[in-house]
């Protein structure tokens, strides 16, 4: 399970600025990323991502957006949106965050224009928990997305 909470990361990501300018993806845009993610589903692990989102999208998130077809789905993770509307009452950590087999959580750290800083791993049973039980609740009020369109 992946949360991201951010509307910005990796500000110097020349894959990101050259979007920015025009230029077209590859696909996959991440080949490292993408034979990775598929080797893993191809043994039956499952990859959930759920992204929190500001609307209108920042141009990162519609980077995000515009590379996850061919990135992300395409490898076999599952990915959802919710816009920060319908996030109401929902209590998630500050902070961006994997979980591993409900047993590892890694804590990704980033500075305000989205430089990443540092990672943090916790294998306190009540952290996971905790982290594990707002994905879900994200999850559960998170649009597909293919039934997701940016504002």
């Amino acid at each position: 399970m992946h949360l991201e909470t951010r509307d910005a990361y990796t500000p110097d990501d020349p894959l990101y600025l050259g979007w920015l300018e025009g230029k077209p993806l590859p696909e996959p845009a991440l080949p490292d990323w993408y034979e990775l993610i598929r080797a893993q589903v191809t043994r039956g692990i499952r990859f959930r991502r759920a992204r929190i989102i500001s609307e209108p999208l920042s141009p990162f998130v519609r980077f995000e957006y515009v590379m996850t077809p061919g990135l992300n789905i395409a490898a076999g993770e599952d990915v959802r949106w919710l816009p920060r509307r319908l996030a109401p009452g929902l209590c998630v950590p500050l902070c961006d965050f994997w979980v591993f087999d409900d047993r590892l959580v890694r804590f990704g750290y980033f500075a305000g224009d989205g430089t990443f800083l540092e990672h943090e791993l916790s294998d306190d049973p009540a952290v996971v928990d905790t982290c594990a039980e707002a994905f879900e609740a994200v999850w559960l009020r998170a649009i597909p997305h293919a039934d997701y369109r940016p504002a």
